[in-house]
């Protein structure tokens, strides 16, 4: 096994060769990745460890406190925001599992985008092209975790932000059940959707992290049997202006899933869409939310946001009040209703977005195709936070471009869902 220590300065060398473009770190804690991986190296020559994330390259979103500096949350808003007094929950958490924090990633303006773009700090290329967009918000987590420069990347997940840059740069990103993981010492878009998930190579380094980060003890996943298993599939507005090369993908995956034994059933909920979409008609509930809690600089240092940004939150902080409170309450028995739809399978499955990353170049140029492209690239994961689902993207191997097939599972069953992912991630492996 490689020691920390060599892992971390192959990646401290490549980022320092690119140091003059960095788009995909904000920050790089060189000393003190170098004494936690020191630390991790010493256990390992004493036979001790402090689990499956001990030594491992970790590299955060720039959300998360870390003691005694600003968190910025993609901003130069909050660039003189008084420094953070303690670590996230999650940050302190990663570290006593003796995790290697590299460095906070770059992310979409206060997380506020499925696309990736960030005018402040710029646009991480994709891993895959760099001329197409990383995805968002999680943008830096995604290209980290792809290119290698971190092991395990920490994102977070209000409407897709972990599982977009996750499909977009072909690897694994998962979202927990909201609130399962603490949010303490990160910044919010909105309390009620956001959730903390992990992006990396496999199921079961995901699955490492997360158990990490909700407090709970790791564990070898144990591979879900395909035969018998009941997949469901929402065929309907979640599959239109599907790009071709997405739905081939899906398609192919389904059918090497079914010839291994599971079981494939059209499950329909566009009834319960359409509800949710009613109830939020007169706004989103992270939009909403995301007013209250940018309403002191929102319109007081407009010259300093990205517009892109900014005229979404700004227009729902004219949402009264009644109207959000009848939209919580609505939602609340819509996800009553959708865990009683999806109490007869195992889980869902359709593309995790409806087309692969875009070119970066006409976005930039066409305001009006980057709100349709973002409206298009969110869609299919922001469902699973909407209905209080969990939900993970894994990579479909052999496609022109990176493609992720998206499992999403009833509240609370997270584990149940590792378990199923580690046995479609190997079905859908190359060569198998």
């Amino acid at each position: 096994m490689t020691p920390a220590r060599d892992a971390l300065e192959n990646i401290l060398a490549r980022l320092a060769a690119r140091a003059a473009d960095e788009r995909v770190f904000l920050r790089i804690y060189a000393s003190e990745a170098r004494s936690a991986a020191d630390a991790a190296d010493v256990r390992r020559r004493d036979g001790i460890s402090l689990g499956p994330l001990d030594g491992r390259i970790v590299s955060i979103k720039d959300l998360f406190d870390v003691a005694g500096e600003a968190t910025t949350a993609g901003s130069i808003v909050l660039r003189d925001a008084p420094p953070a007094t303690s670590d996230a929950a999650i940050v302190r958490r990663l570290r006593q599992a003796g995790a290697v924090i590299i460095g906070k990633t770059n992310m979409v303006e206060f997380a506020y985008s499925g696309i990736g773009f960030n005018p402040h700090y710029g646009t991480p290329g994709n891993a895959a092209d760099p001329l197409r967009v990383p995805g968002g918000s999680s943008s830096g987590a995604g290209v980290s975790a792809a290119e290698g420069t971190s092991e395990i990347a920490i994102g977070s997940d209000t409407g897709g932000s972990v599982r977009i840059p996750a499909a977009f740069n072909g690897v694994v990103g998962f979202k927990p059940t909201a609130h399962r993981v603490p949010l303490k010492g990160t910044f919010p878009l909105s309390y009620t959707l956001d959730s903390i998930g992990p992006l990396a190579r496999s199921a079961q380094d995901c699955a490492f992290a997360d158990a990490i980060m909700a407090g709970e003890e790791p564990r070898t996943l144990t591979p879900y049997p395909l035969a018998g298993l009941r997949i469901g599939v929402p065929e309907g507005r979640l599959f239109t202006e599907t790009e071709p090369l997405v739905a081939e993908a899906f398609e192919a995956s389904v059918k090497r899933l079914s010839q291994a034994g599971a079981r494939i059933t059209s499950l329909g909920i566009d009834d319960l869409l359409q509800a949710m979409a009613e109830a939020t008609a007169r706004g989103s509930i992270a939009s909403i939310e995301a007013s209250e809690i940018h309403a002191d600089w929102i319109e007081a240092k407009a010259h300093m946001i990205d517009p892109l940004v900014r005229g979404s939150i700004a227009r729902a902080g004219k949402v009264p009040s009644p109207v959000y409170i009848r939209t919580l309450r609505r939602r609340q028995a819509l996800v009553a209703a959708m865990d009683e739809r999806l109490a007869p399978i195992d889980v869902l499955a359709l593309p995790a977005t409806a087309i692969s990353a875009p070119l970066t170049a006409p976005l930039l140029a066409d305001e009006e195709l980057y709100d349709k492209t973002d409206w298009l690239i969110l869609r299919n994961p922001m469902f699973a936070n909407q209905f209080d689902l969990t939900s993970i993207s894994l990579p479909i191997s052999g496609q022109a471009r990176p493609v992720g097939f998206m499992l999403v599972a009833r509240h609370g069953h997270d584990q149940r869902l590792f378990d199923i992912a580690a046995s479609v991630e190997k079905a859908l492996a190359p060569g198998v």
